[in-house]
């Protein structure tokens, strides 16, 4: 479908364009600021986005680089007036696709959006073709080589197949969602759409809208028909993630779609049917919501006919050095940095951390620390506070207690426990223990290189270690 994101403060210029645009054969949405596009993007995932420059609040050259952060191969065309060309220009390298001047001329206009769905139908084709180059092998997507990954890829191969509901249960960042895609990618209906529904990221009746749609009048505002994502999905794969958010009202009209595979939109008395294999994921217990009354048991067992658990991070820290490698590759490429490798000792701080956000706050504290990183290899000093804290914090004994030291050692580089914050004094004197702790451990108690690596002379650490009651490590 050509799907169209008009985004222009102009109100008779958006209505300008969708007159001129659904003619051509377009469905267009549009919105009057950045900020609505933002929101919008991910609801309608248009095929192509208009995008005027100068607006109120969020301006085009701010929405442009959210828009490709967020989508990068989007194809965003810019509005933009004569004298203003040249910032159009700039913002093409940028990576935008084109820019018209506005108003634009009709055919112009038809003529750019037909390019750019040309050029959305070539980037779907090459996915499309390394989907078969994968061959829907589901090691694609979940990274691990640990009991625990291969046990759930396997899971995988031989659920991806079938046509049964699948309820993937686990706790947020464990990668619900990457499973979701290996099972779709798994399955014979491969070729067609994977639609997702976050069902947290909406209020009731507007998840009923967006999962059923509704048609022209059945509500003010609802100008013309609008498809659901049910019938987006249709031949492929609905994902509901976040399912256990449902409300009670939509958990029974969902349990009918379910069963009769048909859905009714908004506004509609003619059922309409659907081909979907329906994927829902969850952090909650739905077996406690069943129990509290919150969660329907029938609705409950139509989506569990197969279930899958992702595991947590720290159930399977083997897989660590994978997971780092992997997440370093695409988050360079992302950040554009040269950063291709970790110290042992920073990897060694990864895998003593519990990892309560589990895969995703791996990625964040990778990024952060991409970032901040100066060199070509991950160390110490770039890992957050916080991490360096709790990790110094689980390895330190009771006083009566050895201490036994770790054999990993990290390759040479500057070790800088403290970041910039507010602390107290007395924070600040913890911190500095902890990093001297964690910074002998690293180093194996060799106290000249762990002088080196703090920036600091032998004397002064011989000083701190003192005035810690440190001089026994």
């Amino acid at each position: 479908m050509k799907r169209l994101l008009v985004v222009d403060d102009e109100a008779s210029h958006r209505l300008m364009v969708r007159a001129v645009m659904e003619d051509a054969g377009w469905y267009v949405e549009e919105v009057g600021s950045g900020e609505e596009c933002l929101v919008e993007l991910e609801r309608s995932k248009p095929t192509a986005v208009l995008l005027d420059m100068r607006m109120p609040g969020m301006d085009g050259h701010e929405t442009l680089a959210r828009i490709l952060d967020m989508y990068p191969g989007l194809p965003v065309i810019l509005l933009t007036a004569y004298g203003t060309v040249g910032s159009a220009v700039e913002a093409m390298k940028r990576g935008a696709f084109d820019y018209l001047t506005k108003p634009a001329d009709n055919e112009e206009l038809i003529a750019v959006l037909e390019k750019a769905y040309e050029y959305a139908r070539l980037l779907q084709e090459n996915e499309n073709l390394r989907r078969q180059l994968h061959d829907g092998d589901p090691a694609t997507y979940i990274v691990g080589e640990s009991k625990k990954i291969t046990d759930l890829v396997e899971l995988i191969r031989q659920t991806g197949p079938s046509e049964a509901t699948v309820l993937i249960l686990g706790e947020s960042g464990t990668g619900k969602e990457l499973i979701a895609q290996a099972l779709h990618e798994a399955s014979n209906r491969a070729g067609a759409p994977l639609v997702k529904v976050n069902c947290a990221a909406l209020p009731g009746e507007l998840l009923e809208s967006e999962l059923f749609g509704f048609v022209k009048g059945a509500f003010t505002g609802a100008l013309k028909d609008k498809p659901g994502r049910f019938l987006l999905a249709r031949g492929g794969t609905l994902f509901l993630d976040e399912v256990g958010e449902l409300p009670l009202p939509l958990q029974a009209k969902l349990l009918r779609a379910l069963q009769e595979r048909v859905v009714e939109p908004l506004g509609s008395v003619q059922p309409v049917a659907v081909d979907v294999r329906i994927i829902a994921a969850t952090n909650r217990n739905l077996k406690q919501a069943v129990q509290k009354g919150t969660f329907r048991e029938d609705l409950y067992f139509r989506l569990n006919v197969l279930e899958i658990l992702a595991p947590p991070l720290r159930e399977h820290l083997e897989d660590l050095p994978l997971l780092v490698s992997r997440l370093l590759d695409k988050l360079s490429r992302k950040n554009r940095k040269n950063v291709r490798s970790v110290s042992p000792a920073f990897l060694a701080a990864l895998a003593q951390y519990h990892w309560p956000g589990n895969v995703r706050e791996l990625e964040n504290v990778l990024e952060r620390a991409l970032i901040l990183c100066r060199s070509d290899t991950l160390g110490l000093e770039v890992l957050p506070p916080y991490l360096m804290r709790e990790t110094a914090s689980a390895d330190r004994p009771p006083a009566s207690q050895a201490q036994p030291m770790p054999s990993s050692r990290p390759e040479s580089g500057r070790f800088d426990g403290q970041q910039n914050g507010d602390v107290t004094p007395a924070s600040l004197d913890e911190a500095e223990k902890d990093t001297l702790i964690r910074a002998l451990k690293a180093f194996d108690g060799h106290r000249e290189k762990t002088a080196e690596a703090l920036g600091i002379s032998r004397r002064t650490l011989q000083y701190k270690l003192k005035k810690f009651n440190l001089t026994r490590r």
